[in-house]
C-alpha cells in the first residue's frame, strides 16, 4: 500500500511524459528580445545595435527551420544552438545593463525619459530570457521531458503538489516559466513555483538581482531625473 501510493505520488509529481512542444512560442519571446535589444540607443548595446539581432535572428531561423517542434530526435547540434542563442542574448542584456548602470554613476546626456525607457526595455529583456533558461533547462529540457524516463524536476508547479486541478498528463509549457520568470523579476523571490535544484535556485538568484538592481537603481534614478 505504501509502495503503490509512493508510486503514484512520484508519477504525478514529476513522471508524466510531455508532448512533443512546438518551438514557436519561445521564437516569438526571441524576436521580442530582438526588437527590444534593437530599439536600444547605441550607448548600450555590444558594438553596432543590429549585430546581436543579426547573430541571434540567423540561429533563429536556422533552428525554426531544422526543429520546429522540440522532441527526443532533435540533434546534438540543435541542442547546442538552443543554448547558445539564448546565451548570446543573455551576454548581450547584461552587457546593456552594465553600460546603463556605468552611464548613471558617472554621468550621462541621456534625458531621464530616455533613461526609464530603456530601463524598462533592458527589463522585461531580462524576463523573456530567464524564461527561456528555464524552460530550455528544467528536466533536460524540452527534448528530453518528451522521453518516458527523465531526470527529476528542478522547478515544483502547483499543478504537480494539487494533481486534481490539472490533467493527469499535466507537463509545463513555455507560458509556464514565462510566469515564473515574470513573478520572479517582479517578487524578486518564488512565488507559486518553488526552485529545487541548486543551479534552479542560483539562475533565480540571478534573475533576481538583475532585476533588483534595474529596478531599484536605474528606474529610481530615471524617476528622480524627471522629478
Amino acid at each position: 500500500m505504501n509502495e503503490m501510493s509512493a508510486s503514484g505520488g512520484d508519477d504525478v509529481a514529476w513522471g508524466v511524459q510531455a508532448r512533443k512542444e512546438p518551438r514557436w512560442p519561445a521564437s516569438l519571446a526571441v524576436l521580442a528580445i530582438l526588437i527590444l535589444y534593437g530599439t536600444l540607443p547605441s550607448r548600450y548595446t555590444l558594438g553596432p545595435g543590429f549585430l546581436i539581432p543579426l547573430i541571434a535572428g540567423a540561429l533563429l531561423v536556422g533552428l525554426t527551420i531544422l526543429a520546429p517542434h522540440r522532441t527526443h530526435g532533435e540533434s546534438m547540434a540543435q541542442r547546442i544552438g538552443s543554448v547558445a542563442l539564448i546565451a548570446i542574448v543573455n551576454v548581450a542584456n547584461v552587457i546593456s545593463l552594465a553600460f546603463l548602470v556605468d552611464h548613471l554613476l558617472h554621468g550621462s546626456k541621456a534625458s531621464g525619459n530616455q533613461l526609464l525607457v530603456s530601463s524598462v526595455q533592458i527589463w522585461l529583456t531580462n524576463i523573456l530570457i530567464f524564461a527561456l533558461w528555464y524552460w530550455e533547462l528544467d528536466r533536460g529540457g524540452p527534448d528530453e521531458r518528451t522521453m518516458p524516463h527523465h531526470r527529476r524536476p528542478d522547478f515544483l508547479f502547483p499543478q504537480m503538489t494539487t494533481p486534481h486541478c490539472a490533467a493527469s498528463d499535466w507537463s509545463p509549457s513555455f507560458v509556464d516559466y514565462l510566469y515564473l520568470a515574470f513573478t520572479n523579476a517582479t517578487a524578486f523571490s518564488p512565488t507559486d513555483t518553488l526552485p529545487l535544484t541548486g543551479w534552479a535556485k542560483l539562475l533565480m538568484m540571478v534573475q533576481s538581482l538583475a532585476s533588483l538592481l534595474t529596478v531599484a537603481l536605474v528606474a529610481a534614478r530615471a524617476v528622480n531625473i524627471l522629478t
